[in-house]
């Protein structure tokens, strides 16, 4: 079993081997190298800007080469919840930023001749208990008067036609929901970057930033430059001088497995449509296939860190559940097992906008893959001068009470949630 993500263990490196020294002046300093940050530098590069992205690794290797690879639109929460804080007229209109991303996701691929296996199977969200399928109803039926029409209920007599299980309750199907091989995607968008004039630096961490008249100097151990404006695209980086941020982001640990690769007959039972399944715990789990037939599974089975004792700890409870959703699969091989951080915020919403001459876009908790490619290509438009672009603009961010960048109540929450789940 590799203790490697199997998304970048089966992609080819960005590497491209730049030796000089980091130096010079640029329009745009952007810091981190995933996916909003490959996907504002397309955006910038494109618009014919001199662009720097500064990459504290390797390009994926943090939180978008480690998640599930889903492009799933709709909110994490639940639509009505939604309607009932913005109103029907803000709630739609976020909702359909998310399913923006999707569209952009697929435009890039195909423009830019990504070849990252991306398809719209759609998104199956499964009722763990029967009272759950009528909270899913209810929110289906507000969907499909305001936002989105093409979703549906799956009552659980048809779900066998769905996924091979009989663990759930039914489900909501979202029709829009794509997936890929996000490796393959975030370092196939670094490319593209470059091809259109970006300079990428892998190993190139940013480890102080300070505003000068007319712009900001970032250093790097690579060297110092100077840009006209900075993007913060970093995530739930612990490199550099990161502090504001940090109160403002709690890192909650996720969980995957991948298994050998299924037979015809196997799938056939167990994934006959192919879709990206999560369910409705509050410790969530998710699972989907990977283009060679293999069966991911993901969740957050642990409130902790990765490492690869905590990774493997997690792996073992994350084969535990799936033998419990899928039996058959009780012996199967798991050849991959990794963890990664995904970067929540307070309401479990994005953030993005300018502080102090710097702009900022990140907290995706766990819907990063396609509105990290959004708002790459929105915050190049707002840097451009279009404020009023940017969904997410009215949205304050207060530092989070007691919280200076270690999540100590971790633990604490992850009681909490599991009480949760054996009661409601």
């Amino acid at each position: 079993m590799k203790l490697t993500p199997y998304w970048l263990d089966t992609s080819e490196p960005f590497y491209q081997g730049r030796t000089a020294p980091l130096e010079g002046h640029y329009d745009v300093a952007v810091v981190g190298g995933g996916i909003t940050g490959s996907s504002a530098a397309l955006a910038l590069a494109k618009k014919g800007a001199r662009v720097a992205v500064l990459e504290a690794t390797t390009i994926g290797n943090a939180a978008s080469g480690r998640n599930g690879g889903m492009c799933n639109n709709g909110f994490a929460q639940d639509y009505g919840s939604m309607v009932g804080k913005f109103g029907k007229d803000r709630a739609n209109a976020l909702y359909k930023a998310f399913d923006s991303g999707v569209d952009l996701v697929e435009r890039l691929v195909r423009e830019e001749d990504i070849d990252c296996n991306f398809a719209r199977v759609g998104k199956l969200k499964l009722a763990a208990k029967p009272e759950h399928y009528d909270k899913l109803a209810r929110s289906q039926a507000l969907l499909s008067e305001v936002a989105d029409p093409d979703t549906r209920m799956i009552p659980k007599s048809d779900l066998q036609a769905e996924v091979g299980t009989e663990r759930y309750h039914g489900g909501l199907l979202y029709p829009k929901s794509a997936q890929m091989h996000v490796g393959r995607y975030v370092r196939g968008l670094a490319r593209a970057a470059a091809r259109h004039g970006a300079e990428i630096h892998e190993q190139a961490p940013v480890t102080g930033l300070r505003k000068l008249d007319g712009g900001h100097a970032v250093e790097t151990p690579k060297g110092r430059i100077t840009a006209r404006q900075v993007l913060l695209a970093s995530g739930i980086s612990q490199v550099g001088p990161l502090g504001w941020i940090r109160r403002r982001i709690v890192p909650v640990g996720a969980f995957l497995i991948v298994t050998e690769p299924l037979s015809p007959e196997q799938i056939a039972r167990l994934m006959p449509t192919g879709r990206n399944v999560v369910d409705t715990r509050n410790l969530v789990v998710y699972w989907r296939l990977t283009p060679d037939n293999r069966m991911l599974f993901g969740g957050r089975a642990r409130f902790a860190g990765s490492n690869p004792q905590s990774d493997e700890k997690s792996g073992r409870i994350l084969k535990s559940t799936m033998a419990d959703v899928y039996p058959e699969l009780a012996n199967t091989r798991v050849d991959y097992c990794w963890g990664g951080l995904v970067d929540m915020t307070r309401d479990r919403l994005p953030r993005a906008g300018e502080r102090d001459g710097i702009f900022y876009s990140m907290g995706y908790s766990g819907h990063g893959t396609h509105m990290a490619t959004l708002m790459g290509h929105v915050m190049a438009d707002v840097m451009d001068g279009h404020p009023e672009l940017n969904p997410w603009k009215d949205f304050d961010w207060p530092a989070i009470p007691g919280y200076f960048g270690r999540p100590w109540f971790l633990p604490i929450l992850g009681a909490y949630y599991r009480m949760k789940d054996l009661l409601t």
